[in-house]
C-alpha cells in the first residue's frame, strides 16, 4: 500500500501545460484535459467551510460528513450510532430512534432522524461557524473557533462519544425537555441524565462542578486550565454501563487510520482499523469503538470482548474497548470475460443476435444522454458485445467494434472537442466531465459510477491493444480517472483520499455535497462495484500491484457492505416493519425502496443489479435470496398499477432480471427471457443469451473455492462438477492453484478453463 504513489505519478504540475488563448489544456500522452470550463458549462461548488490547513488540500467531497464543508448551516451528520449537527450555538448530539414511514408505494421506509438533540455550547464566547478541522479515515474534527477562542469537537463512525475541547470558560448543556439525573453517580466529574427515554452522559475534567440552571439546562463549571469535555449516549441506564463509559470517556480519539492487505495465496482481504488516542485523564488509553454488523459478525478475533450495543439503522452496533481491530473477507475473484459457448442448440440464435447487434453498435453506444455517465455506459455496453463476438470466434466483428470504441474514446480524451471533454479544477481537486449529467459537476455527484464505466472499458481495450492504451498514448488519462475516485494517499492537494468510499461503513457514497436531511446516500451499489472491478482490470493490464490490491480491497469491501446493508443476507439489519427483500437507496439516516428518477418497481429492483458483468457473481451468493427478491415483483408491479401507472415498455429490464435469475436457476432464466423483449440500455441481446448459456453450461457461482490469482471464477453444476476459469493479463505463463487443490496453467494474455468432478463422496 505504501507504493500507491506509482499510479498517481501523472501529477498536475508534472505535465506539459499548453495554453491557447483563453483555453488551458494539459496534455497526457496523446490525450488531454482542460483546466477551464467552456461557454456556459457549470462550475463546481466552493467548499469554504474548512480550516486554513484543510483548504490547502483537495476537498473531502462525497463523504458522510461532506455537508459540513459546503454550508454555513450544514445538515445533520449521521455518524452511527449518534447523529450530530453544527448549529450557531454549538454542537447538537442525538441518539436517533426508529421511525416507520408508510409510502404511497404501499411499502415502508425506515428512518432514524436527527431529532430531540442535546446541545453543547461554550458559555464565555459565541462559537464561530463550523468548519472541518480534521479528516481521519472514519473520524472528523469540527472547528467552532472564533478568533483566539477555540471550540473543537471530534466525532467518528461507531463512536458513542463526542470529544470536545473548549479553550476558556464553562460549558453549557441544553436539553430538549426536562432531564432526570440518574441516581448513584459516585464520580463528581459525571452528569448522567435520562431525557425523553434516552440516557446521555457528560464527562468533565477533574475539578468540574455540575450546576443545574433550569429544568432543561446544566452548566459544567470548568476548572482553570482544563479544556477537555466529552459526551455520550448510553445504550441503557445500568450502573455498570455508566461505569464502563466513564472509564473510557477520557481516551480521546485524535485520528483514525485504515490499512488493507490482499493475501493472494488465500484470496483474503484484511482491513485494519487503528485509532490514535490521547488519554486526557487517567491511565485508560483505550476508547470504546462501535463495531457494525459487517465488522463483528463472524469475527473470531473480537468474540468475547464486545460490550453493550445500540439498535441503529445499520443493525446492532456493539462497543469494543480497544484502539483497533481487524476484519477479514474473502476476495471472490472476477474475469474480464467468459468463454464462448459451443455445441448448444441455441448457437445459431446467438450468431443471429450477434450479427444484428454488431450492425446496430454505433447507435447503441449512445442511445440516451450525451454526458460521461451515458457515454461510459455505452462504451461498456459495446465492450461486452465485443467480448461475446471475440469468444464466439467472430474476429472481424471484434475488430470493427474495437475501432468504434477507440474512436469514441479519442473524441473524449483528445481535449479538443468543445462539447465533450474532461476538466481538472483546483477549486475542489477533482476531474469533471462535460456535458454534465446528474449534477456530477454542480454537486460533484456519482464520480465513481461515471468513471467506473470508462476505466472498465479502457482496461478491456488495453487487453486487445496495449500499445494504443499505453500511458504515453491514450491510457494516461485513465490514471486521472482512477485518481479522482480512488486516491490512496491522504492530505494531498490534487485529489482527496478515497473520494467516494467510506472504509468504516464498507460502501461508497454518491452525493458529492451530502445534500438532504438524512445525510449522504448511495442508490446503485452495483455501479460502485463496477468501478472497483474496473480498477482491478486496469491494474492487471498495467502491472500495477498497488492499484490491484487497492481495487481488490474496495471491490471486496463494497460487496460485503452490499450483502449486509442492501440485501441483509444474514438478516441482521432490516427490521420486520420493512416490507421488501432489499434496500435500493441507503442514506445516512434512512433506507428506502425507491429511486431518484422513478418509483416503478422493476427499475427500483434493477438499479442495484446493473450492469451485469463477469464481476457481478457476488449477486448470486444466496440463490434463495435471488428467487425471493424476484418473486416480489408481480405484487409490487400490481400495487403500482393500482395508482394508474404502467411501465414503458411493460417488460422493462426483463433481460437484467433474466441474467439475475440465472445466478440462481439458469434453466428457469432461459425459459423466462424473451429474445424480442425489452433491452436495458447498457446491455445487448447477444450478451444476455451468452450469459444465460454460459451459466446453463457451467452452473452457479461457487464461492467456496478461491484461487491464488486476481482474475478467476469457479462454477458448480448440481451434480457437483466444477468449472474453473482463470485469466492471465501478463506476458509470462501463470500457474494458478485453486483452494481445493485444482491447478490450472494459464498462457499469457489468455483465459484458461478446466473442469473436474468431485471425488466420490465429496460434495
Amino acid at each position: 500500500m505504501n507504493s500507491t504513489w506509482r499510479f498517481l505519478r501523472l501529477g498536475l504540475f508534472g505535465l506539459l501545460l499548453t495554453v491557447t488563448g483563453a483555453s488551458q489544456t494539459v496534455k497526457v500522452g496523446a490525450g488531454a484535459y482542460r483546466l477551464d470550463a467552456l461557454g456556459s458549462d457549470k462550475d463546481v461548488p466552493p467548499a469554504p467551510m474548512r480550516t486554513e490547513a484543510l483548504l490547502k488540500t483537495a476537498a473531502q467531497t462525497s463523504q458522510w460528513y461532506s455537508t459540513l464543508i459546503f454550508n454555513r448551516t450544514p445538515e445533520a451528520i449521521f455518524a452511527q450510532p449518534l447523529t450530530f449537527r453544527a448549529v450557531a450555538a454549538g454542537l447538537e448530539m442525538s441518539l436517533p430512534v426508529k421511525t416507520v414511514v408508510a409510502t404511497e408505494r404501499k411499502d415502508t421506509e425506515i428512518h432514524y432522524p436527527h431529532a430531540d438533540p442535546v446541545l453543547i455550547s461554550p458559555v464565555a464566547f459565541v462559537p464561530g461557524p463550523a468548519r472541518l478541522g480534521k479528516a481521519g479515515d472514519w473520524s472528523i474534527g469540527i472547528d467552532f473557533s472564533r478568533g483566539e477562542d477555540r471550540m473543537e469537537a471530534t466525532i467518528a463512525h461507531g463512536s458513542p462519544y463526542a470529544y470536545l475541547r473548549v479553550s476558556r470558560g464553562d460549558v453549557q448543556v441544553g436539553l430538549p425537555e426536562v432531564g432526570v439525573r440518574l441516581p448513584s453517580q459516585e464520580d463528581p466529574r459525571v452528569l448522567a441524565l435520562r431525557v425523553k427515554g434516552k440516557v446521555y452522559a457528560f464527562f468533565g475534567p477533574t475539578g468540574v462542578r455540575w450546576e443545574q440552571v433550569s429544568d432543561r439546562q446544566w452548566l459544567a463549571r470548568m476548572p482553570t486550565g482544563r479544556e477537555h469535555f466529552s459526551a455520550a449516549a448510553l445504550p441503557d441506564e445500568r450502573p455498570e454501563t455508566l461505569a464502563l463509559f466513564t472509564r473510557h470517556a477520557y481516551a480521546f480519539l485524535e485520528d483514525t487510520r485504515v490499512s488493507w492487505h490482499y493475501d493472494a495465496a488465500t484470496s483474503t482481504v484484511e482491513t485494519r482499523f487503528e485509532a490514535t488516542v490521547l488519554a486526557v485523564e487517567g491511565a485508560e488509553a483505550r476508547p470504546l469503538l462501535g463495531l457494525y454488523p459487517h465488522q463483528w459478525s463472524g469475527n473470531a478475533a473480537i468474540q468475547g470482548q464486545l460490550g453493550p450495543g445500540y439498535d441503529t439503522l445499520r443493525g446492532r452496533i456493539l462497543v469494543l474497548p480497544a484502539a483497533g481491530f481487524t476484519t477479514r473477507v474473502a476476495y471472490p475473484g472476477l474475469l474480464p470475460w467468459w468463454p464462448g459457448v459451443k455445441g448448444t442448440p441455441r448457437a445459431a440464435e446467438l450468431a443471429d443476435l450477434l450479427k444484428a447487434d454488431v450492425r446496430r453498435a454505433r447507435p447503441m453506444m449512445l442511445e440516451i444522454g450525451n454526458g460521461p455517465y451515458w457515454q461510459g455506459k455505452g462504451l461498456q455496453r459495446i465492450i461486452q458485445l465485443m467480448n461475446v463476438a471475440e469468444q464466439q470466434g467472430d474476429l472481424e466483428a471484434r475488430d470493427a467494434l474495437l475501432k468504434l470504441l477507440k474512436g469514441r474514446v479519442e473524441q473524449w480524451f483528445s481535449g479538443t472537442d468543445r462539447k465533450t471533454y474532461f476538466r481538472y479544477t483546483r477549486t475542489l481537486g477533482t476531474l469533471v466531465a462535460y456535458p454534465e449529467e446528474y449534477f456530477s459537476v454542480e454537486q460533484v455527484n456519482d464520480h465513481h459510477f461515471h468513471y467506473g464505466y470508462w476505466i472498465f472499458a479502457m482496461a478491456q481495450i488495453a487487453l486487445r491493444d496495449p500499445a494504443w492504451a499505453a500511458k504515453d498514448r491514450w491510457g494516461g488519462l485513465v490514471d486521472k480517472l482512477v485518481a479522482d475516485i480512488a486516491t490512496p494517499t491522504r492530505g494531498g492537494s490534487e485529489f482527496p483520499f478515497l473520494r467516494n468510499f467510506d472504509p468504516y461503513e464498507s460502501h461508497s457514497w454518491a452525493s458529492g455535497v451530502g445534500l438532504g436531511p438524512f445525510g449522504n446516500n448511495q442508490e446503485s451499489s452495483s455501479e460502485a462495484v463496477n468501478a472497483w472491478a474496473g480498477l482491478i482490470l486496469w491494474a492487471e493490464v498495467t502491472g500495477d500491484r498497488a492499484l490491484r490490491d487497492l481495487g481488490i480491497w474496495l471491490y471486496s469491501s463494497e460487496i460485503k457492505g452490499i450483502q449486509t446493508y442492501w440485501f441483509d443476507l444474514d438478516r441482521q439489519v432490516l427490521p420486520p416493519e420493512y416490507r421488501n427483500s432489499e434496500v435500493s437507496m441507503l442514506f445516512g439516516g434512512k433506507f428506502a425502496h425507491n429511486t431518484w428518477w422513478t418509483d416503478e418497481p422493476r427499475q427500483i429492483k434493477g438499479i442495484n443489479l446493473l450492469p451485469l458483468t463477469t464481476a457481478s457473481l457476488y449477486l448470486g451468493k444466496d440463490p434463495g435470496f435471488v428467487k425471493r427478491s424476484l418473486a416480489e415483483l408481480p405484487a409490487q408491479s400490481a400495487a403500482w398499477a393500482t395508482r394508474g401507472r404502467r411501465p414503458d415498455p411493460p417488460d422493462i429490464w426483463q433481460d437484467v432480471f433474466a441474467e439475475y435469475l440465472a445466478l440462481a436457476d439458469p434453466p428457469a432464466a432461459l425459459a423466462q427471457w424473451n429474445r424480442w423483449g425489452a433491452v436495458e440500455l447498457g446491455n445487448t441481446r447477444s450478451h444476455t443469451l451468452h450469459w444465460l448459456l454460459n451459466l446453463e453450461r457451467m452452473g452457479l457461482p461457487d464461492v467456496s473455492v478461491t484461487a491464488d490469482t486476481a482474475l478467476y471464477a469457479v462454477f458448480r453444476k448440481p451434480d457437483g462438477r466444477r468449472t474453473y476459469l482463470a485469466f492471465n493479463a501478463g506476458s509470462a505463463p501463470l500457474p494458478v492453484r485453486f483452494s481445493d487443490g485444482t491447478q490450472l496453467p494459464v498462457p499469457p494474455r489468455s483465459l484458461a478453463e478446466t473442469t473436474a468432478a468431485p471425488p466420490a463422496g465429496v460434495p
